[in-house]
């Protein structure tokens, strides 16, 4: 052989599954919801309890996952597999909320009210409807119930209905544990023929689905105005709202209690539902219910915002040069020492991983829980801050945090669940 010739072998490591996804879990484990146990004796023992550190799901191993939601106890998953099942759910079922599970005899079977490894929900198919028809475009989850919006514009929804949470009317006395009840409601029944769906949002309570247009549609609970209806009645049926919103095109909403934020093509913020600590309007006499779709001018000098959350008592707001403000009442993220502020105020950059090394790098996404929040940085790197009495933040500990303190995960982060007491992230592989 020549000196000329030089041979290259490729090399390519070996990974241990072939999906382009893994999920990573964290915070209370005891109701099952972080689907990491597959034995029903150790998940009874106490040092179950709690998952301090974000924690690879087997399940992701084996399984195409495509998006994932977490409720108060509970996650589901949207798969993609060969053998048409496309959602699949652990965690607490008492409600129903994650379909009509069994265990044991097939003659006779008792119900679980608690899942403790990702268990298929089965989603009523018409005669006609293709597997890829059934992939799960869009879900939520709210306290008690779960809505799934299909790639053909079909809306399930399970669980509790006791305010008309899931579209349907409200059945006094009704019995939501060991039903196999999954509601059905076609696309065109709630936004007509030229329009479709392609977002769903719960409330604690109360459900929002987001059209092409720009429209908004809600059904659910409403004492607080978190409907937007004009009212503060609850509502089984799905409705088109309007207020400031209704001549814009809204392109997202969020909501993790019962405060709204909406957010137009434009930048622009509105909000409905509770403001008891002045996250929707900062005026001195200003009302702590709203139930009408409302402009928000206390987020008029942010710029154009491109994504915003609401927990359960602050809001979040990302601008376009990525900037994170935050604003109501909570661990803000300024430190101990602030728990409330009136106007949003801004996050300095290095919290969120800007240095002089990567003086590039901005947040991408943000969201919240009810007690906690987090964003994501242009890099993948998920930041944390809030309560933490049940280890949700990821960060190896339950101290509450009051800075935006970087998660330890092996992935870049896609997407973020956030729960009462558990987070799940959607990943990719650092490559």
């Amino acid at each position: 052989m020549c000196k000329s010739d030089v041979f290259i072998l490729d090399y390519e490591p070996k990974t241990t599954d072939s999906h382009t996804n893994r999920v990573y879990v964290w915070g209370f484990q005891e109701t099952g919801a972080l689907g990491l146990q597959t034995n029903v004796k150790k998940a009874k023992e106490r040092y179950t309890e709690m998952v301090h550190h974000p924690t690879r799901l087997q399940f992701s191993n084996n399984n195409e996952i495509t998006d994932v939601t977490a409720g108060y106890g509970f996650t589901a998953f949207a798969v993609k597999r060969s053998d048409g099942l496309s959602l699949f759910g652990s965690g607490l079922n008492t409600d129903s909320q994650l379909g009509y599970q069994v265990k044991g005899n097939k003659k006779d079977p008792a119900n679980l009210d608690v899942i403790i490894y990702p268990t298929a929900i089965q989603l009523p198919r018409l005669q006609d409807e293709t597997d890829e028809d059934m992939q799960v475009k869009s879900m939520s989850a709210g306290r008690a119930h779960l809505v799934v919006l299909t790639q053909n514009g079909t809306v399930f929804t399970m669980g509790n209905n006791s305010y008309g949470q899931c579209g349907r009317s409200i059945i006094e006395e009704e019995k939501y544990s060991g039903s196999a009840l999954i509601h059905r409601i076609a696309q065109r029944d709630i936004c007509g023929a030229d329009d479709e769906l392609v977002a769903v949002e719960c409330g604690q309570d109360h459900t929002m689905l987001l059209s092409k247009l720009g429209r908004v549609y809600t059904c659910g609970w409403g004492a607080d105005g978190q409907t937007g209806q004009g009212n503060y009645y609850s509502a089984g049926q799905i409705t088109l709202i309007g207020g400031d919103i209704e001549k814009e095109r809204i392109v997202r909403i969020a909501c993790a209690s019962d405060c709204v934020l909406a957010l137009n093509d434009k930048g622009d913020v509105f909000g409905w539902g509770n403001s008891e600590y002045g996250q929707l309007d900062d005026a001195a006499d200003a009302v702590t219910q709203i139930c009408t779709p409302r402009a928000l001018t206390l987020t008029k000098g942010l710029g154009k915002v491109k994504d915003v959350a609401a927990g359960g008592s602050f809001c979040m707001a990302l601008n376009d040069q990525g900037l994170v403000y935050t604003w109501g009442y909570g661990i803000l993220g300024f430190g101990p020492f602030v728990d409330q502020t009136s106007k949003p105020q801004h996050l300095l950059p290095p919290l969120f991983g800007r240095n002089d090394f990567s003086n590039a790098t901005t947040v991408v996404s943000i969201g919240c829980g009810v007690f906690h929040m987090g964003a994501v940085n242009s890099d993948g790197d998920l930041f944390m801050w809030g309560k933490n009495r049940f280890g949700h933040l990821g960060l190896g500990h339950k101290k509450d945090q009051f800075f935006p303190f970087k998660a330890a995960i092996n992935g870049k982060v896609l997407k973020v669940a956030y729960g009462v007491d558990h987070t799940i992230a959607l990943c990719r592989p650092h490559i």
